[in-house]
Parts: C-alpha cells; structure tokens; sequence
C-alpha cells in the first residue's frame, strides 16, 4: 500500500509534516499549495512553505514531499513548476481540489474543474515545463457542484501529460460531508493507465481496507484522518495498535519543541488548537485538556500546559 500525506492548507505545514513522518511510514508527502498568480515567485515563498527543499526535498525521516502549486494561468504555472524542480522538489503536484470560497473566487482550485480544458491546459504545460524524468501529479475533486464532469476531468488530467491523480471523493459543494464517493474514484481508475491514489473518510485500518475494496486503489491519500489518528499510516500497513493516548501527547509536546521562531510562534497557538480538535474524534481523553488550552494565547503557556499533562500521566 503506498500512503500519501495529504496537502491541508493551514494545518499539515512542515512541522507537522516533520512530526508525522517521524512515526509513520508515509511513501510521499504533498505541501500546502504555493498559490501562483501572474508572476515567477521568488525562492523564499517555496522556502517558506517547502523548507524540505533545503535539505534534499525530505523530512528529517526521509519521506519525499512533493510542492504543490495552485493557479490558473498556464503559463505562470509552467514557470513556477520549473522554479519548483530547481530548488530540489521531487516532481510537482497541481491543485485542482481545494474548496475555499476565496481560492475559488479567484479561479482557483476546484472551480477549474467546472472547465475541463483549463485543467488540461495547466497540466500540459506543467507538464512540458518539467524535465521528463520528474513526476508531475494532479488532484482533482468529482466535480464542483455535481460530478458529471468527473471522468472529463480525470482525462483532462491524464491527456494533459500527468504521471498520477489523487481523486478527493466529493466534490466542492459536498466539501468533507461523509460519505465519500469511492466508487467513483474505481470508474476512474479502471479509465486511466496512471496511477490512480484515492481520498476521503480514511479513518482508521478498516476505512483503508474498505476504500481499497470499493475504488480498487492501493494509493491511499490521508489528510483529516492522520491528524486525529497520528500513526495512522502505520495503522494502514500494519494493522497496528493506534498510539496511546499519552503517546500522542508526548508526540504533541514534541511538536510543540521544534523551532518556532518568528512567524512560527504567532501561529502556533492556532495550529495546535487545530490539531487537537482532530485529536479529540479519536481520542475522548483530550477534550479535557483541549477545553483548557482553548483561551491559551501563546505559544509558551501551551507547551507548558502539554508538559504539565504529560507530566500526570507518566
């Protein structure tokens, strides 16, 4: 089975990419989506959103992570991909699946996919900016308000030159409303002759086993579900048994440990109330500390609260 950790805007940045891959055997990670409009972005914008690229386009546990550009001029899209691969990504991933109002209003993300040309003109031109021996990869919802333009879109995607396609099974307007559509996603898989990864309501090992058997994939994508279950991938491959939760909060403390420095501290409030807000859907021992930290405004008083809990159940 081959896991990908999902791009989620705002939540699985890098430190969080760090903290999961550091206990998990992901096969690839996507970043949060380098947002391209009308201009060639400087070095520090990927380096800011990508910082694995100065060091090999890796986590410190060597899991590859794959920068994702959103736009919808091709051109610029073709130039920033070509930026991408010069500062060390693995191959390039296109965002055709994200579903905020602000993204979409501004053409871009799942909104292209109301347009199956757009999506094929972005793809190739990304895809002849690319050298040849480097993946390009697309990820596309079943639609934007209905999903009759589903398998359009896919070949779109394909006839544009793409290597792979994660399938995010709904579509804009169903936005992360269960269920997940995954018998489309096999449509999909069963037209095209690239890999196809399927997406949405991964849960646990038996969601995996049950997404493997309706879209026939053995690429899995987990984004939501890797947050409240953070050796989820493990539990994936292995049938493990899910972390304790001590053991999440020793993983959460961690977290809490790297460099935080500068902008990193501002957020990090917001992000850790973020993740445990996945958390407690798996684990009902974190509601309690999740209603304390809740009104904490900085980043120190946080951590220490995490400290002080582990501290009572060691």
């Amino acid at each position: 089975m081959h896991i990908t950790l999902a791009p989620m805007q705002g939540v699985l940045d890098h430190l969080m990419r760090e903290t999961l891959t550091a206990v998990n055997d992901y096969d690839l990670c996507i970043s949060e989506f380098v947002r391209v409009v009308d201009q060639l972005l400087p070095a520090k914008v990927y380096h800011r959103l990508c910082p694995e690229l100065k060091q090999g386009g890796k986590t410190r546990a060597g899991t590859p992570v794959r920068v994702q550009l959103l736009g919808q001029h091709p051109e610029w899209m073709a130039e920033n991909a070509l930026r991408a691969i010069e500062l060390g990504s693995p191959g390039v991933d296109l965002n055709f699946g994200c579903p905020a109002p602000t993204v979409n209003k501004s053409q871009g993300g799942a909104v292209l996919l109301k347009t199956p040309e757009a999506v094929h003109a972005i793809v190739k031109a990304v895809r002849d900016a690319v050298p040849a021996h480097l993946p390009v990869s697309a990820k596309i919802r079943l639609g934007f308000e209905d999903k009759a333009l589903h398998m359009e879109n896919a070949d779109a995607v394909y006839q544009g030159g793409a290597n792979e396609l994660a399938v995010h099974a709904r579509t804009k307007v169903e936005a992360y409303r269960p269920p997940a559509h995954w018998e489309y996603v096999d449509a999909i898989r069963r037209a095209l002759p690239i890999p196809v990864t399927a997406n949405g309501e991964i849960w646990n090992h038996a969601d995996a086993m049950r997404c493997r058997a309706v879209s026939g994939c053995d690429r899995l994508m987990v984004g939501r579900g890797a947050l409240s279950l953070p050796n989820l991938a493990n539990v994936m491959k292995q049938d493990c048994p899910h972390l304790s939760w001590p053991e999440v909060l020793r993983l959460m403390v961690r977290y809490s440990e790297q460099d935080l420095a500068g902008e990193k501290a501002d957020y990090y409030p917001s992000r850790i109330k973020q993740w445990f807000s996945y958390v407690v859907r798996e684990y009902a021992e974190a509601d309690a500390l999740f209603r304390r930290i809740r009104t904490i405004k900085t980043a120190d008083e946080i951590r220490a609260a995490l400290e002080r809990e582990c501290m009572t159940l060691a």
